[in-house]
């Protein structure tokens, strides 16, 4: 049995169905749903006994408590946060209270639980933080992709708080000896993903004939991960990490805004032409850009890749395509994530 929390956000829901794609051991999983946690994206385990949903917050400690004593799980992954920078510059508060408060109120329970553990079940439990790449700050064009040993230099409330988290996570490994594992990833795409992020937003703008809104000249950087790749990732460093160990995920796919922006378009103008015969590129709006926007993420996942063996399937190539497609293929999870709170949402940010 495994403890997952966040499972019902767009990297915890699509970790939830590729593990027990492959795996026949129960997942609990734990999430409060909030705007980006969707059932919809759980709903092929309807009728799955392996999988427990509780709703419910990282940071409710007595139910922390009650869930890992009555299911005893050998593990806890923690995707809990949230996650959207330009939500982090409107509302920072809930990025301060999930993030590091409810981090804290998690790693005090399992804490608490793993001591209470004896013989196997002791040495083998794992705490397995997910986090980002963006803890690390920004890159100049000419800067070496980030290592596990880059110092912190978050720019944003939102990654300010996930590096909180981490500092925590490693405390409670160093001062308490909790088997701790903490993984870095860049940027996400894929199936399941809320509609408020750049390839998402992309996609349905496109199609719904909408401004694609791009921040800024389109030139930041970013290093692109499909979302199986990342799921796959986390099992290799569950299975085989080292405790106390960082370890960071990457695709090896560096891409600027406006590039990702024009591959999807080039993409739906062969699988999906506009009536009218224009390119989708010709819906690209510029917008102002973001309050202290990164220039450039990289991530050097060379310690991942030599002492784990893991190495992401996809391409950006082949995985933008897949995502593309399964959009155009789940027109009804797409109308139920784009909610009134979505729409208000988007209008608040970009204004359409």
């Amino acid at each position: 049995m495994i403890l997952v929390t966040g499972g019902a956000g767009f990297i915890g829901g699509n970790f939830v169905l590729d593990w027990l794609a492959g795996s026949n051991e129960p997942v609990v999983n734990l999430d409060k749903l909030t705007y980006a946690g969707n059932l919809d994206t759980l709903s092929p385990l309807a009728q799955d006994k392996r999988h427990v949903f509780v709703r419910g917050d990282i940071g409710d400690r007595d139910l922390v408590v009650k869930l890992l004593a009555t299911h005893q799980p050998r593990a806890v992954i923690n995707f809990a946060a949230e996650s959207h920078v330009d939500r982090s510059i409107h509302g920072p508060g809930e990025f301060i209270q999930t993030n590091v408060v409810g981090t804290f109120n998690l790693l005090d329970a399992v804490h608490e639980y793993w001591r209470a553990l004896s013989g196997t079940a002791r040495s083998e439990f794992r705490f397995l933080h997910v986090s980002t790449d963006e803890v690390y700050g920004s890159l100049a064009a000419d800067d070496l992709p980030f290592r596990e040993s880059n110092p912190y230099e978050p720019n944003s409330p939102y990654s300010a708080s996930k590096a909180a988290s981490d500092h925590l996570v490693r405390a409670w490994h160093h001062t308490y000896g909790l088997p701790v594992l903490t993984t870095n990833c860049s940027n996400n795409y894929g199936p399941y993903h809320f509609p408020e992020k750049l390839i998402p937003l992309v996609i349905l703008n496109a199609l719904a004939g909408k401004p694609l809104p791009i921040y800024g000249d389109g030139q930041q950087i970013r290093d692109w991960l499909f979302v199986t790749d990342h799921c796959a990732a986390i099992r290799r460093v569950l299975a085989d990490g080292t405790p106390g160990e960082t370890y960071n995920v990457g695709g090896w796919n560096e891409k600027a805004n406006i590039d990702v922006v024009n591959i999807i378009c080039s993409i739906l103008d062969e699988i999906k032409p506009r009536g009218d015969g224009k390119a989708y590129a010709s819906q690209i709006t510029y917008v102002q850009d973001r309050p202290g926007h990164d220039r450039r993420y990289a991530i050097d996942a060379g310690k991942i890749e030599q002492g784990l063996g893991w190495r992401p399937a996809e391409t950006f190539e082949t995985g933008i395509r897949k995502t593309v497609q399964w959009y155009l293929d789940n027109p009804q999870w797409v109308e139920n994530v784009t909610s009134g709170t979505y729409r208000e949402w988007v209008e608040l940010q970009y204004g359409q």
